[in-house]
Order: C-alpha cells, then structure tokens, then sequence
C-alpha cells in the first residue's frame, strides 16, 4: 500500500470516527441539557486540547483534542469536586435515576437513530445492486446438496425478500448465525419457484478469521461469460515480464478459450512457476505470449499470482437485465431503516454472544487499522457507501457501549437498575472495583483487536 492510500485511510478514518463520536457525546449532552444538568466540558477526542471554546449562559467548553478515538462530555457532579450551593440541584448525581438513566443512554441511542438516518437517506436515494443470480455451484457443497443449479435467482431466505446480493449476503448470514439448516425461495430459468433447505450444520461459521459464507455453501455469483480485459499492469511484475500491456482482451490461455474473469484468475492461481500458453487481442489482432505466473504465499496458501487489474466490459443489455435499485417512498424508507438497523444490531449482539462463549474466532475482530482500511475503501468508491459504512460502525458503537461492562454505558445503565431494584445507589467500592474490571477488560479487547490488524498487515 502506497503512502497516499495510508493517509487517504487515515483521513477517512479521523472523519468517520469524529462524526461517530460528536453524535454519541452529543446525546449525552443534548439530555443532560434537557434534564437541568449543567455540562462543564464537551470533548471530542482525547488528550491534548487543539481547540478549545467557550460558549453559552453556562460558558461550556466545546473541545478538539489530539486523540480522535472517542470523546466525553463532563458534567456537574458532587463526586468529581466542589458543587457551588446555588448549582446543586444542577449537579448529575442529584437527578432522580430515571433522568441519569436516560442520559446515559442518550449515546448509544443517538447511534443508533444515526445509522435510521443514515439508511433512510441511502434508501430513499436507492441502492443499486445487481440480482442474486447463482453462478456455478460447487461439487460437493451444501447447495449442491439441496439441488440448487446455475442461474437460479434468490427470491427470498428464510421468508426474507432478497432483491439484490448485497441483501442476499447479508440475509444469508444473518439467518445463518446459530441455525441448523436455512431455506432459499429460488426461481430457475424455467421460471419454477421451489423452496430449497441447505442443511448448513457442518459449517462451523465464525470459527476462522474470514468469514466466506458462500463460498462455504458453494455458491458463487453469476456472470456473462465475457473476457477480461487488462485495465492496469503493476510494474516489474509477471504480466509485464510477459508483454501484457494495458487494454489487452484474454483470448486464451493454456490453451483453454477465456470466458469471464473467473476462469481465468482460477489458471493463474493455480499454475505459479509454470509457464503457460497466452494469447491476446491487441488493437485487432491476435499476439501469442508466454506467461510464467509467479509464486505468492499468504495465509499458509500459495498460488499463482501475475500482477494485473482486470476490467470486464459487460454489455448494456445485460447490465440492464441484470440491474436492481432499491428505492422506497418516504415511509416506506423509514420503515426499511429501522428494520435495518435493528436487524443489523441483532447480528452484532450475535456474534458478540458466539465470542464470549467461545462459539466464534476471536481473530474476526477488528481494531483501528482495519476500520481505517474500510473507511479509505469507502470512501473511495462513494458518499451512499461511506454512509453505509458510517451506519454501520455506528450500530457497533451502540451495541458495544450498551453492555452491561463497567466504564461503559451499559456498565453505567445496569448500577442505575440494581439502584432501581434495591432502591439505593450501589456503593462508590463496587464502582470502583467495576471500573478497575473494566478497564482490563476493554485494554484486553483492544490489544487482541490491535494484533489481529497487524497481523492482517502482514501476512
């Protein structure tokens, strides 16, 4: 990765997580407001101060600090130092449990109504997706088993509409997670609709670092049978060493006919250091090469690699016939979103689940580096898929701030219900213990979810 993409990510990454972090600080201070609390301090970021303003009746300070990895905002409050006797009834822990309840949980719900509006824009503008056609299906695999053929086109999982991939991906391990057996609605190119179950007992999802459901299922996408194009040529690499040259269409190679991309990512791969047969179209005319693929090791794999960018030029007919947009009305929309996001938290509090009791990889955790990775891509190809991302990272926010772990929300929100139960705050020992459990416990968290991105760096 070149220097400009590292700080392209890291910029994506500052503006995400500032964005994430404003919302959730500001729905704690935008209820605290409400409920007569005086906030002395509202910080984005850790750290050093860079920027620091006074404003309001109340001159509370609005801060920019060096460490853009989370925020806080301070409140009046009799345990952290001296309340002025006229300010007391504005003091946080002089509120009445259900108003520190509810500005605590301002945060993570303020996440939340982030990622509805964050859907609810996407949806209104539609999602453009392509159909869920299926391409080959693997020999053995779970779908195979089911009967499932080339160019069915999944209508449904699970009783769940799925109009496009990106949905039909999402659906798909969504309904997995903890399931025995899920069920695809699939129409054939007979235009049959039959109910198909694949029994997905044996998969063990969760349990490696990357999760590839379909490939595990043995499913794959359909695509014309239309050669690739050369769109870019990585310099001192083996395609180059061969005389491909950007703009070439792959006739052949090895002496197989290229149909699509797939077949011809599958040869290479599949024959490092072993000189093969190529023939290329070039400005109207055919050029026989010779392509020597070489060696690439990663993850304990090892396969052929020739370093090129493919292009595949789909035809307009089929790229219509093939194109989806979800688009919904006002209502509509909301609707969309709020299922969404709830179903989207469901999944993240799932998997969460599968890791504590040990039913998931710890490996599929993701730090920093990684979201910083995913917020350059995203931002790379759009606003709708920055946005998507945004929502999504926001409903993980929610999520994680809401369980019941001292130092966070949730933490927070369980002392107020035992307070709740037994009618009395719990004593400043249990807090204190709690916050020492805490913190371990999220230092550990983030170191394992650290190493994980460095190791991801390099392998």
């Amino acid at each position: 990765m070149d220097i400009l993409s590292i700080l392209y990510n890291i910029a994506a990454f500052v503006i995400a997580i500032g964005v994430l972090v404003t919302i959730h600080e500001f729905g704690h201070y935008w209820v605290a407001r409400k409920m007569g609390v005086k906030v002395l301090r509202f910080s984005v970021g850790f750290g050093k101060p860079l920027l620091i303003k006074r404003a309001g009746e109340d001159q509370t300070e609005y801060v920019l600090a060096a460490i853009p990895l989370g925020g806080f905002v301070k409140m009046l409050d009799e345990r952290e130092g001296d309340v002025d006797t006229a300010e007391l009834d504005r003091a946080f822990n002089r509120k009445s449990v259900w108003r520190r309840f509810a500005i605590v949980a301002a945060g993570p719900v303020f996440n939340f109504i982030f990622a509805i509006a964050a859907y609810y824009l996407i949806y209104l503008a539609g999602v453009a997706g392509i159909k869920p056609v299926i391409g080959e299906v693997a020999v053995p695999s779970p779908a195979h088993s089911a009967g499932i053929v080339m160019q069915d086109r999944i209508l449904a999982v699970n009783g769940i509409e799925t109009p496009s991939w990106e949905k039909a991906r999402f659906t798909l391990l969504e309904e997995s997670i903890g399931a025995q057996q899920i069920t695809l609605k699939v129409q054939g190119v007979d235009l049959q609709i039959q109910d198909k179950a694949i029994d997905i007992s044996n998969l063990g999802l969760l349990q490696e670092e990357q999760i590839d459901l379909m490939t595990d299922l043995g499913l794959s996408t359909w695509r014309p049978d239309i050669p690739p194009y050369i769109d870019e040529v990585v310099v001192g690499g083996a395609a180059e060493a061969a005389g491909i040259k950007a703009g070439d269409k792959i006739a052949a190679l090895d002496g197989q006919t290229i149909r699509n991309v797939n077949q011809w990512v599958e040869i290479i791969r599949a024959n490092p250091e072993r000189e093969l047969d190529l023939v290329v179209n070039r400005d109207g005319q055919q050029l026989a090469l010779s392509l020597r693929p070489r060696l690439k090791q990663q993850g304990g794999e090892a396969y052929g690699f020739i370093g090129v960018m493919n292009r595949v030029e789909i035809p307009e007919e089929v790229r219509l016939e093939m194109e989806v947009v979800e688009q919904y009305g006002p209502v509509s929309a909301l609707l969309q979103s709020i299922d969404k996001t709830w179903r989207m938290s469901w999944l993240t509090l799932r998997v969460l689940g599968k890791l504590v009791i040990g039913e998931a990889s710890v490996k599929n955790l993701s730090g920093p580096i990684t979201i910083a990775r995913y917020a350059g891509i995203t931002a790379r190809i759009g606003l709708e898929q920055f946005l998507g991302f945004l929502a999504i990272i926001s409903i993980s926010l929610g999520v994680l701030n809401l369980l019941p772990v001292p130092v966070l929300d949730g933490g927070h929100l369980f002392y107020y219900l035992i307070e709740i139960i037994k009618g009395s705050p719990v004593s400043e020992a249990v807090e204190v213990a709690g916050q020492k459990v805490g913190l371990a416990l999220l230092f550990g968290l983030m170191s394992l979810a650290l190493y994980n991105d460095l190791l991801r760096l390099v392998e």
